[in-house]
């Protein structure tokens, strides 16, 4: 296999015989974005005024106190943003993708989150 092969074989992003895709690229064209932590707790700063380090500490907060509450079994709802619930799943059969054999999997807890009618209004 020649080194060009070979290069290619690793970039994750290659497919078939064309070129490497660059995948930024393409997102900033479609305009894909996402918002990471350190992002909203900029943006949250910004428009409260007040310090990152303030904002990066009523997100953890805010966090906790959802995590507890669901952990209770109870519900979050912010009236015009949305609900956050715990939805049970119930036990299942699945299959090994790799050897095809089934596989039993165990009923478990999840979260969830209903966007709001007002936030959904705004999408």
């Amino acid at each position: 296999m020649s080194q060009k092969n070979q290069k290619r074989k690793k970039n994750k992003n290659f497919v078939g015989n064309e070129k490497p895709i660059n995948l930024s690229r393409y997102q900033k064209l479609l305009k894909i974005t996402s918002m990471n932590k350190a992002e909203l707790i900029a943006h949250l700063a910004d428009d409260a005024g007040i310090t990152k380090t303030q904002a990066n500490a009523a997100l953890d907060s805010f966090i906790d106190a959802v995590t507890k509450t669901l952990k209770k079994g109870d519900k979050v709802t912010l009236v015009g943003f949305g609900t956050f619930s715990v939805s049970k799943r119930a036990a299942r059969t699945g299959r090994n993708p790799q050897t095809g054999e089934t596989i039993k999997i165990k009923a478990k807890k999840v979260a969830r989150f209903k966007a709001g009618k007002e936030l959904s209004g705004k999408l």
